[in-house]
């Protein structure tokens, strides 16, 4: 399991993340989402052991990261950047994580090759950016970590690709309990995958929730009625916002389905339909609620 404890980090006097508490279990797949700017990859950074918290503590299995060689030789990150040996070819920077991960598997890295069918003695430099992406999933996979974190990891792929890498992952995960923390803007794929998610906002973590609990818990809720409805239909449902188009009133109801469907159909309504929010939804109204504008939650 992955702890982090009060985790704080400044640059230049800038609180970059403050009083992070967060958990990610063994063999699961944790989305770390936020805004621009809410210090994802800093936090990334510091689960890496890549960087040091100025205060809290975060350990990997009860053991500390930074500066502990045995954990980082069963975690493997891949940034938002891919970086490369300049002049390596993929063999060479293959023979060079060989030595560096004692899980490598050759077996698998030569099966891989079928997949991502790049020519393993041309130099990394000189292929795309969206190449260069394959390689280093191609390596990581490979290396066969223990723990897996990616900053923005599908940027660059066709999706021929991103989904044989998604796929890929979720196997890892399943077969020998990887577990993965993954940051991306494109939320949608984050929904795919990931079965537990975190908000970080200003350095903050807004909250951190079961996916599926956090979607069966707030619904898009669409009703008409015949007449004027009544006054205060809504009683004491926890209303997150609302709106009006024509004689449909459309809303966001924080709640169980049972409970807001048994509560409305009291009033005898024309309409009724209640839908589960995408996460994408989910982000925009916590980060609204968080003082970003959420007028176009409902579209």
């Amino acid at each position: 399991m992955i702890v982090s404890n009060s985790i704080c980090k400044s640059y230049v006097k800038k609180d970059v993340l403050q009083n992070v508490h967060l958990q990610v279990r063994k063999g699961s797949i944790y989305g770390l989402l936020g805004s621009n700017g809410a210090g994802k990859t800093t936090l990334l950074k510091i689960i890496a052991g890549i960087i040091k918290p100025d205060d809290g503590k975060l350990s990997i299995n009860g053991k500390s990261v930074y500066e502990n060689t045995e954990i980082k030789k069963v975690t493997f990150f891949l940034s938002d950047t891919v970086y490369f040996f300049s002049q390596y070819s993929i063999k060479q920077m293959a023979e060079f994580f060989q030595d560096t991960y004692p899980n490598w598997n050759q077996e698998r890295f030569v099966t891989l090759k079928q997949l991502f069918q790049l020519d393993m003695k041309k130099k990394i430099s000189q292929f795309s950016k969206g190449m260069q992406r394959q390689v280093a999933f191609w390596l990581a996979l490979s290396a066969m970590p223990e723990y897996l974190i990616l900053d923005e990891p599908f940027d660059g792929l066709d999706p021929v690709i991103r989904k044989k890498v998604k796929n890929l992952l979720v196997q890892d995960v399943a077969d020998r309990e990887m577990t993965i923390i993954i940051s991306s803007h494109n939320l949608r794929e984050v929904e795919d995958i990931c079965d537990y998610v975190g908000i970080l906002h200003q350095g903050k973590l807004l909250l951190e929730k079961d996916l599926d609990d956090l979607k069966s818990d707030i619904h898009k809720v669409q009703i008409a009625f015949r007449g004027k409805p009544h006054t205060d239909f809504w009683g004491d449902l926890e209303v997150l916002y609302k709106e009006s188009r024509g004689s449909v009133i459309l809303a966001i109801v924080r709640g169980k389905e049972d409970r807001i469907v048994s509560h409305l159909e009291q009033y005898h309504p024309v309409i009724l339909d209640l839908l589960p929010l995408t996460l994408e939804e989910i982000f925009v109204y916590e980060m609204g609620d968080a003082g970003y504008a959420i007028e176009n939650i409902l579209v």
